[in-house]
């Protein structure tokens, strides 16, 4: 593609007054991308068919068949009595979206792609509000190519810096996008295997999954048996907000994934004593959301009561793993020292049933539009932990928009990680030395002088920039209102 077909999409729906955010932008690409895909996949399979001599029977009617209503060809050409204006607008949302939403309660099962088609567009809906703006971007989505593994990983590639864009937007938008490099450590550290389930149940755009998929797919040793179960039995994952399915769902496609394991449920309404070996997983990856206050009804699902999400979210992930599990999770690092009973019956519980082997401290920025510091457990179930490996991520630059987290700054980290191997950035605490009156997990570098460190101007320029956009952000919310 010589142009970005999204940028060309995003700049139809700027001047269309249903869309008002790069959240908008990204939802009303992603079903228009889900439509063409599944036209693509449906041309394949046909063809495939027919070359076997069988026949093929259509997951859509004919009606709604891209082909039909989107772009319809006329002796191989254009149709210029095709559908725009105010009959497109009402074909797209009093016929075509009931229609696909009504796939939820027709489809066979929850693993088919029938019901994941029926889960996205009861979930969406049509934001164009001109149904001229919306035909331009139809024309601009029959671009979208999907003949080849080359065109697949080239939309892969364009959606994913959307996805990242996103996420750059907004506090919102930072919700479902985690640094890739990171992700990218984790699965380095858990070391997933063909035959191991990989399980996230704060999926967001699906970002660990993928890239968990691609760590997979690079052994170019993998049987057609290997194939098929990475395809149909390696990856699930769950996801309260419809969007974030909807991108998921799409992004995993988009990595090879025809229907993914993605369920569109709130992970935290479900009793963690209730999950069953069945149930439970060998690898754990996940950046769940943090800050949040969950009501009573909720907290009671979980042992241990609390209204910050991020820690029932950990529960759900210790109870969500297989014994000889392996866990990457990333949290506030507040919750190494907080002196709350939760915090501290959390920590307990984490060294006691798990072996909590690795913690990565991340630095400020590492986490684009989040103005708070992160750590990244790593961790083992079935045994508890004897001693913890420190590493402390240090970029040597300030991190933020120009500058962000690379595959490079975590290197050391990697290299290091394999031995538990002390450094200038790296130390070992055993569990004996620490407080069991708090297990304050917290600790400082000792390899660093314990002096004030000033910030730099670059560092408190970005502090304020940061406030004047929250404020900004605020504000906005607060006309709204009036």
């Amino acid at each position: 593609m010589s142009t970005n077909p999204f940028d060309s999409i995003d700049n139809e729906f700027r001047k269309d007054a249903g869309c008002t955010s790069e959240l908008d932008y990204i939802e009303q690409t992603s079903w228009l991308l889900f439509l063409k895909y599944l036209d693509a996949m449906e041309n394949s399979r046909k063809l495939d068919a027919e070359l076997e001599g069988k026949s093929y029977r259509h997951i859509l009617d004919d009606e709604f068949r891209w082909g039909t209503w989107a772009t319809p060809k006329v002796n191989g050409g254009i149709d210029h009595n095709r559908l725009t204006g105010d009959d497109l607008l009402d074909f797209v949302n009093n016929k075509l979206f009931p229609y696909l939403a009504g796939f939820k309660q027709r489809a066979e099962s929850f693993d088919t792609i029938e019901y994941k088609i029926g889960e996205i567009f009861d979930e969406i809906k049509n934001r164009a509000q001109s149904g001229y703006t919306l035909r331009n971007v139809i024309d601009i989505a029959d671009g979208f190519r999907f003949g080849s593994n080359e065109d697949i990983h080239e939309m892969s590639q364009l959606y994913e810096e959307k996805i990242k864009k996103m996420g750059n937007a907004g506090r919102n938008g930072g919700e479902y996008y985690t640094p890739r490099p990171l992700i990218r450590a984790m699965i380095e550290v858990t070391a997933p295997k063909v035959g191991e389930t990989i399980y996230d149940g704060a999926v967001g755009s699906a970002g660990f999954l993928c890239e968990a998929h691609d760590y997979l797919k690079s052994n170019s040793n993998l049987t057609t048996n290997d194939l098929t179960t990475i395809q149909k039995n390696t990856f699930y994952g769950k996801e309260k907000k419809g969007l974030a399915y909807v991108i998921g769902i799409m992004n995993m496609i988009l990595h090879g994934i025809d229907a993914p394991n993605l369920i569109h449920a709130n992970t935290l309404n479900e009793n963690v004593m209730d999950i069953q070996e069945k149930d439970r997983h060998n690898i754990v990856l996940a950046n769940p959301p943090f800050g949040g206050s969950e009501r009573k009804e909720t907290q009671s699902n979980f042992p241990i009561k609390t209204g910050e999400t991020a820690y029932l979210f950990l529960q759900h992930f210790m109870k969500m793993m297989k014994t000889g599990g392996r866990g990457a999770v990333v949290i506030k690092n507040t919750f190494l020292s907080n002196s709350d009973n939760a915090s501290v019956s959390l920590r307990k519980e984490l060294l006691e049933t798990c072996n909590l082997h690795t913690i990565l401290d991340c630095p400020s920025g590492t986490f684009q539009g989040a103005g708070v510091k992160t750590v990244v457990l790593f961790f083992e179930k079935g045994s508890p932990t004897r001693k913890i490996w420190y590493y402390q991520l240090n970029p040597g630059r300030n991190m933020g928009k120009t500058n962000p987290l690379n595959d490079k700054d975590l290197a050391e980290f990697l290299e290091t990680q394999k031995s538990f191997a002390d450094s200038d950035n790296s130390w070992t605490v055993d569990i004996a030395d620490v407080d069991t009156s708090n297990y304050d997990l917290s600790t400082k570098n000792p390899n660093v002088d314990d002096e004030v460190i000033l910030r730099s101007p670059t560092e408190i320029l970005d502090e304020i920039e940061k406030l004047d956009e929250e404020s900004r952000e605020i504000l906005k919310k607060i006309r709204s209102l009036l």
